[in-house]
């Protein structure tokens, strides 16, 4: 069916999403993380970015806060431009785990791989094979760069929140080496494990989260800047990964009720893509038991429902004037 929605219901639609959503309480920052702590948990930003070049923005879209594990999108992107989707798919994996984003178990569970890119070990393992190999340099301009076309602007380490999830990164230190004895670390495992930490400590804004989202639902072709970030056919690979385990234990949960793929963040973010119509991003510090946020869910489930829009739908979409 095809269904046609102006840039005005869309910006609509944020706008009344955002008041809707903007006195939900309930959550708790990330404590174990002592920078995400003390984060005011009354930070609230929702964006979209339409194919056009379009940004709604609304709140507190300009906020840096720490990217966290959106940024595991971002990294298996440029794997998966490095390497090609078949060598991803033979040296992590694409499958859900069914378990918490830091599961060791999960690791005993599936020793043959890390799962997917999207959890932490697989995401460690993602930086172990950035290229080029064993520069640590080398591959965090990579990574770093990766971040900056995607997002349409430059992207900086937060430096305490840096330091912060280095001094307590212990669950994903045994990760690291558990992938090692397996095999499943393919450069070194400390400088791997830095790489992680360091990109999750990417300070990012929600208008920038929602750039990388329509750059995904764009096919790879940043709205924004108008330059092809990665190749198209790689953009139903990324997102498949990000409907399969984007909210980790609660994503059918998730997708079930909001229609659309997305990755949340354990710093309060939330990156959601439509393809081919656009990309959502949302921000809340106080988060669910899962890791997610709470008010970010509730404002981009909010404006699929006023839209009535859902990648399942069979609708093909226009967006116009």
């Amino acid at each position: 069916m095809d269904k046609t929605l102006t840039r005005a219901q869309i910006t609509q639609a944020v706008q009344e999403a955002y008041e809707e959503c903007k006195n939900i309480s309930g959550g708790h920052n990330a404590d174990y993380i002592p920078f995400l702590a003390n984060i005011d948990p009354n930070l609230f930003g929702l964006s979209v970015t339409l194919l056009d070049g379009t940004v709604i923005n609304v709140g507190d879209t300009e906020y840096k806060f720490g990217i966290e594990s959106v940024s595991k999108v971002l990294t298996a992107i440029l794997v998966l431009k490095q390497h090609g989707a078949d060598a991803v798919l033979k040296q992590i994996g694409a499958d859900a785990t069914g378990l918490p984003f830091n599961s060791i178990f999960a690791i005993l569970l599936e020793n043959d791989h890390p799962s997917t890119p999207l959890v932490n070990a697989g995401a460690i393992t993602a930086c172990s094979m950035v290229e080029p190999k064993g520069d640590s340099w080398g591959k965090w301009e990579a990574i770093i760069n990766n971040f900056t076309d995607l997002c349409g602007s430059e992207a900086q380490v937060i430096d305490e929140l840096y330091k912060s999830e280095s001094d307590t990164n212990f669950n994903n230190r045994a990760i690291a080496w558990l992938l090692k004895n397996y095999n499943r670390i393919y450069d070194d495992v400390p400088m791997s494990l830095d790489l992680y930490t360091r990109q999750c400590s990417v300070g990012i804004t929600a208008s920038q989260l929602s750039i990388c989202a329509g750059t995904i639902a764009n096919g790879g072709l940043n709205p924004v800047t108008k330059a092809q970030v990665f190749a198209p056919e790689l953009a139903p690979k990324i997102t498949t990964l990000i409907s399969s385990v984007g909210f980790y234990q609660n994503t059918g949960d998730w997708l079930y009720s909001s229609g659309i793929p997305a990755k949340s963040g354990v710093g309060g973010g939330v990156l959601g893509v439509m393809p081919g119509v656009m990309g959502i991003a949302a921000f809340a510090p106080p988060l669910d038991v899962a890791g997610n946020s709470v008010k970010a869910q509730a404002a981009v489930k909010a404006v699929m429902k006023k839209l009535d829009l859902g990648v399942f739908n069979g609708d093909r979409v226009t967006v116009t004037d």
